[in-house]
């Protein structure tokens, strides 16, 4: 099997390989470069540290008991050689895109290269904006260190005296918000725009703000720290799960520095202090590096020239759906489909809206994980409950990084009369669902159930590939009653008739399409299994595919992160084939089909195959019946499966090596967008 860990950088640097593609618009590709730094960010606050707590190390928290091939203490060089490698290679490709750039009249300068009304620019916005959040902090070898946050660009300044050899040192955060962004665009002419990192801004004023100091010579080096990520969860049964969580937020924060990313310029001495006081004295968890760092700002590069960025087509609107109507007449008469962002979001926020002021809707439950700032999701449960519905809310706080977010919509959803269920410590809450009961015929509830492989987030559905399906299938809104009052009573046991449920049961009936499968081809009928997850690293369900393969079952996956699998070894995985997409929205959607003896099956999933999604959290998955939806999951990955532009094979398990074609070039995001523009139509009239 692959390496979890090594699997996963690989992935990222397939995130890399999109910044580094001539054929993406350039602004696109730094954001890219800001995606690669955010991804490897978590992934040392995560992994690393897990690693690094394996090891013996002292951080907070015990080990996971996850076994692993190679002893972490192997690992952890591998994963530094090739984290070290990759960030070279950022750098190369960042400098590349600088370079690049100027050939469109965009220059990112520094502050020597200003202009004098540059130069006067800066002064107001350094008095404006900047200075205002500046708050130097003292560092002394004999004192304490003052706080500092993780993941946050700092400066580290030293002031000396050219006839004495003490010197002072500081530390000032770099100020980066919505109302003081990264990137400052300056008054520019000639048809050119010149863009300044605000951390440039403070280097201009550096004797501004240490005036009261007594030096020669000042510098300044940026840096950053990165903590461990681990969220401790306090045991004290007299604390409410709220007030464990936050408490948790406030230790993580405080967490065990992991690594220290380094201007290579720095002063010895001012990289000892720091090292020193961070308590990081192996080399591996320091790194020597350019001028800027916190590089996932450039996610959100000011956007200068739209020819310069991806022009993503405006999501369509599903052809049964009529904006103006109602979407429960729509899903009464038939299954609903919607794939963002190829699909409009807006479909979700409506059917929200409209629950909300219907006198026939009488409850609404809902599970969040994660949801947009400002939701809009948020505010329609909210007025759903000021109307008199019966909202109630699963909402998961344990959401990794999200957790302050999501109790702050849980204090807003209860202002608003909603009930708020945070689920069990120890059990996170991932599925998807919405049950909305309306009251028809005969006073009878009817259910109408929603089921999505991604979160109820307007913003990230404009990014993410996801799959959102509208069903008022009585069976499977039955199912999802069972779901619901397991989410809330998580002690009882049901039955569930169609849905796929974790953590009881869907391992086991995912075990069971494959052995199917296996019984199939061993009998000399054809048999094949295509699957699409995010990641696949559960040992079980990895050994059950390598003993399909040798029984002759046709494998095709398409995993876009970790893939612990090896394909096409002989005698062990020859029948199966790995792919990869990354292109320019995150392929999140999950599905599967398998033959089934020639009667094919359908689903699609809110879990990963891995082991806490199978064991440790509740999914669930939903069989497709409708046979037309059945038919579009079935296009849609033939279509991935042909890409020929950002699919990687991951038979090599070293390179990512793109998929080539001898016909036409066939880029699947591309060609999904047309497919379901050109079935624009009303086939509610069919």
């Amino acid at each position: 099997m692959n390496n979890r860990e090594l699997s996963w950088i690989l992935f990222n640097e397939r995130v890399l390989q999109e910044a580094q593609d001539e054929s993406v618009p350039l602004i696109q590709r730094l954001r890219f470069l800001g995606i690669f730094s955010n991804n490897q960010d978590e992934f040392f606050k995560v992994r690393v540290a897990n690693l690094i707590r394996l090891t013996g190390m002292k951080i907070r928290g015990k080990p996971s008991q996850t076994d692993y091939a190679i002893p972490p203490k192997e690992l952890l060089p591998l994963i530094y050689k090739r984290i070290d490698m990759a960030q070279n290679t950022f750098m190369q490709t960042f400098e590349k895109i600088i370079i690049e750039l100027r050939e469109y009249g965009v220059y990112i300068i520094d502050h020597t290269e200003l202009n004098e009304t540059q130069r006067k620019f800066c002064l107001n916005y350094f008095l404006s904006v900047v200075s205002v959040r500046l708050v130097p902090l003292m560092l002394r070898k004999s004192a304490e260190m003052p706080f500092l946050h993780d993941g946050r660009a700092y400066l580290a300044i030293k002031m000396s005296k050219e006839t004495k050899s003490n010197a002072r040192y500081s530390v000032v955060e770099i100020p980066v918000s919505e109302s003081s962004p990264r990137f400052v665009v300056l008054p520019s002419e000639n048809q050119r725009t010149d863009i300044i990192f605000v951390d440039d801004i403070i280097r201009m004023f550096l004797d501004d703000i240490f005036f009261m100091f007594n030096y020669d010579n000042i510098s300044a080096h940026s840096f950053k720290i990165m903590r461990d990520g681990l969220l401790p969860i306090d045991d004290d049964v007299s604390k409410g799960f709220v007030e464990k969580m936050e408490q948790g937020i406030t230790d993580r924060e405080h967490g065990r520095a992991v690594r220290l990313v380094y201007d290579r310029d720095m002063p010895p001495d001012f990289l000892e202090l720091l090292a020193d006081k961070l308590e990081l004295y192996s080399t591996m968890e320091l790194e020597g590096s350019r001028r800027y760092h916190s590089m996932r700002d450039l996610m959100k590069f000011p956007k200068i020239r739209p020819e310069l960025e991806n022009i993503n087509p405006e999501a369509l609107i599903h052809p049964a759906i009529d904006p103006m109507g109602s979407i429960f007449k729509v899903i009464k008469k038939q299954d609903i489909l919607l794939y963002y962002p190829f699909h409009t979001f807006k479909h979700f926020i409506d059917i929200l809206r409209e629950a909300a002021v219907d006198p026939r809707v009488e409850s609404i439950n809902i599970t969040l994980y994660r949801t947009a700032e400002r939701s809009k999701v948020i505010n329609a449960l909210c007025n759903a409950a000021r109307n008199g519905k019966q909202v109630t809310a699963l909402v998961e706080l344990k959401a990794r990084f999200d957790e302050e977010h999501n109790i702050d919509n849980t204090n807003e959803l209860q202002q608003a009369g909603v009930k708020v269920i945070h689920p069990l410590e120890s059990l996170k809450v991932h599925c998807k669902l919405l049950l909305i009961e309306r009251r028809e015929g005969k006073n009878e509830n009817t259910g109408y159930l929603y089921i999505g492989t991604g979160n109820f987030n307007e913003k990230t559905a404009e990014l993410y590939c996801d799959f959102g399906f509208f069903t008022s299938n009585q069976t499977l809104v039955h199912d999802a009653r069972k779901v619901f009052d397991f989410l809330v009573n998580p002690h009882k046991r049901h039955i569930y008739r169609h849905l796929l449920v974790s953590p009881h049961y869907l391992r086991r009936e995912i075990e069971k399409m494959i052995e199917a499968e296996i019984k199939h081809a061993k009998a000399g009928k054809k048999a094949f299994f295509y699957g699409k997850f995010n990641t696949l690293t559960d040992e079980r369900m990895i050994a059950l595919l390598y003993r399909a393969s040798k029984a002759g079952v046709l494998i095709r996956l398409i995993i876009r992160g970790a893939c612990c699998l090896q394909p096409g070894i002989k005698g062990l995985s020859e029948t199966v084939e790995v792919r990869s997409i990354v292109d320019k929205y995150l392929e999140h959607g999950r599905m599967a089909i398998h033959c089934n003896g020639g009667n094919p099956n359908y689903y699609i999933f809110s879990a990963d195959l891995m082991a806490r999604n199978l064991d440790r959290r509740i999914e669930v998955s939903t069989p497709i019946f409708d046979e037309k939806i059945q038919k579009t999951l079935s296009d849609i990955f033939e279509i991935q499966w042909s890409d020929n532009v950002k699919a990687r094979s991951l038979t090599d398990s070293e390179n990512n090596i793109y998929v080539k074609g001898d016909g036409e070039s066939i880029r699947s995001q591309i060609m999904t967008y047309d497919y379901f523009k050109n079935d624009q139509r009303d086939i509610s009239r069919d």
